[in-house]
């Protein structure tokens, strides 16, 4: 059953491999509290004020943001993996 061309295929093959290690790499990096990414963090205003808040909202933040990439890798695995068998499906025809 074909459902995009090869071209389309293989692009979106390309870029399914790609999003899943970019993404996996963030993930892994904001698992660890990588100080890089300090600045994609949300921390509430309410946060501010007290240090040990501070603290708990970067950390609830570090894993919310690691967590979410790693759902988005595994959508791109379903993509990389539908958009394989597609490749092979227009190699064949």
């Amino acid at each position: 059953m074909k459902l995009c061309g090869p071209k389309c295929s293989l692009c979106c093959t390309l870029l399914s491999a790609w999003g899943i290690v970019q993404l996996a790499l963030m993930g892994i990096f904001f698992f660890i509290k990588s100080p890089a990414f300090i600045e994609d963090l949300y921390i509430p205003e309410e946060a501010h004020h007290d240090a040990n808040e501070y603290i708990k909202a970067l950390d609830e933040s570090y894993h919310t943001i690691a967590v979410n990439c790693g759902i988005a890798a595994g959508m791109y695995v379903i993509t990389l993996i539908i958009s394989g068998w597609q490749v092979m499906v227009n190699q064949r025809s």
